[in-house]
């Protein structure tokens, strides 16, 4: 279908590191160079998709990413793992520039699905406040 999304580009970027990935984020930590394709983000507008290869286009195909088996599932287990580490920050875990990442992505998701993970995770590290520039990147009033 010329309408579907790309995911498989997720899935290839993440296979050689997912195990690695989700070890060191289980024991509180997180690489940056994983990031975009763990945690991806909502491409910021105007943007060639080159420039952001693991963007995500859309609410489609967040939408599309959540019901994937092996994208969906790999994200949940990392929300998962984020509600084992009590008493950590955002920031302690990913620093700075990671944790605006984090929060875009579980912002973006969140838009994406109903699900009580989502909005549970988001509630715990976030507060329940949503990134402005996603909500603003949807289209969404904030």
């Amino acid at each position: 279908m010329a309408n579907e999304p790309d995911l498989q580009r997720f899935i290839d970027a993440q296979d050689a590191v997912y195990d690695d990935a989700i070890a060191v984020l289980r024991r509180g930590m997180m690489c940056s160079p994983y990031m975009d394709f763990i945690f991806p983000r909502l491409r910021t507008s105007g943007t060639d998709p080159a420039d952001e290869p693991f963007a995500v286009g859309s609410i489609d195909e967040a939408s599309a990413y959540l019901a994937s088996p092996v994208l969906g599932g790999r994200y949940r287990e990392c929300l998962g793992a984020l509600q084992h580490l009590p008493g950590l920050s955002a920031r302690t875990v990913f620093g700075d520039i990671d944790a605006r990442k984090l929060h875009a992505s579980m912002t973006l998701f969140s838009e994406a699905s109903d699900e009580f993970l989502l909005e549970t995770v988001l509630e715990a590290w976030f507060d329940s406040l949503l990134d402005p520039d996603t909500m603003k990147g949807l289209g969404r009033r904030y």
